[in-house]
C-alpha cells in the first residue's frame, strides 16, 4: 500500500549542500506531518525537521538555519535542503509520515548522507 522512497543521499565535503527527496505512494489518510529523521551509528534516531499539513515547520536546533524542509503536495513529495553540511550531519536519513486517528507512522528505507572533512 504505502511506500516512501528517499533519494539524494551522497558523499559531500564539509560546507557543501545536498537535497533529499522523499516520494510517497499509496493512500495515506489523515496525514498530520511529514518529517525527516536521521540516525548515526551508535546514536538514537532523531528528528531533523518536520512539516505539517498546515505547512508549519519544525527544526532541530542544530540544523536550524542550515536545513529547509518543504513539500510538493501535487507530487506527494517532501524535500530536505541541506546547506553548510558538517561532518556531524553524517547519518542515514529517513523519511517519515505521521498520520492520525489512529496514530500511525510510515517510514522510508533511508538514504545515506556522508559529510567528509
Amino acid at each position: 500500500q504505502v511506500q516512501l522512497v528517499e533519494s539524494g543521499g551522497s558523499l559531500v565535503q564539509a560546507g557543501g549542500s545536498l537535497r533529499l527527496s522523499c516520494a510517497a505512494s499509496g493512500s495515506i489518510f489523515n496525514i498530520y506531518s511529514m518529517n525527516w529523521f536521521r540516525q548515526a551509528p551508535g546514536k538514537q534516531r532523531e528528528l531533523v525537521a518536520g512539516i505539517t499539513t498546515g505547512s508549519s515547520t519544525n527544526y532541530a536546533a542544530n540544523v536550524r538555519g542550515r536545513f529547509t524542509i518543504s513539500r510538493d503536495n501535487a507530487k506527494n513529495t517532501v524535500y530536505l535542503q541541506m546547506n553548510s553540511l558538517k561532518p556531524e550531519d553524517t547519518a542515514v536519513y529517513y523519511c517519515n509520515v505521521r498520520a492520525s486517528s489512529p496514530t500511525r507512522d510510515y517510514w522510508g528505507q533511508g538514504t545515506q548522507v556522508t559529510v567528509s572533512s
